[in-house]
């Protein structure tokens, strides 16, 4: 029951936001953006969020000036992806506060960041709402510790001897306070820590 790929689309026929979970050529993912903007943008208000294209199922939704365009088999549950689809709103509406157009066109990573976390090749794959906030908000103070530069160096009296890599970490991210006897994980820096000793 994947989801094949979603596309945010404005009322004039901009895509805001495309991300595909199965692989196409440039050429294919073009026609299909092309076609499904055609029949989507073609639909009256009234008709169904429904739609056949080629072999598969397009399920839409409008909100605001966006429309939420999802791909999947025929043979899938179209109910179940326009849940997915408002749960992705859902998430966007509570990071943004109230998102908009210009939300995802001038910080689009973060939408980008908010799907990677709710869809994992194309299924659902994190069901809490709290869950994926959590993770954004932990992507957002990384992305800032990064922006904000280089760690200065610890006073020896935090460390032992010297500055090692996980203390200074246990130090920047106090969320992730040494722990001993625990292996530390720096997931988003890609790094495995050992022990502070």
């Amino acid at each position: 029951m994947p989801i094949n790929y979603l596309i945010l689309l404005s009322r004039q026929g901009k895509v805001r936001l495309a991300k595909w979970f199965t692989t196409l050529s440039p050429k294919e993912k073009a026609k299909i953006i092309k076609d499904v903007t055609q029949l989507v943008l073609s639909r009256r208000t009234r008709m169904c969020n429904f739609l056949e294209y080629k072999d598969t199922k397009v399920v839409y939704r409008r909100y605001a000036s966006l429309f939420f365009i999802a791909g999947c088999a025929s043979s899938d549950n179209e109910l179940i992806t326009l849940e997915i689809v408002h749960r992705y709103v859902e998430q966007m509406d509570k990071y943004y506060g109230n998102v908009c157009e210009l939300d995802i066109i001038f910080n689009f990573q973060k939408a980008y960041f908010i799907l990677d976390e709710l869809l994992l090749a194309g299924e659902l794959q994190e069901s809490s709402k709290k869950n994926v906030l959590r993770c954004i908000s932990q992507e957002d103070s990384l992305e800032d510790m990064e922006v904000s530069g280089p760690v200065s160096v610890l006073p020896s009296a935090m460390c032992s001897d010297s500055p090692s890599l996980d203390c200074i970490l246990c130090h920047v991210l106090p969320e992730y306070a040494c722990q001993k006897p625990k292996v530390m994980y720096a997931f988003h820096l890609g790094l495995t820590l050992g022990p502070v000793s």
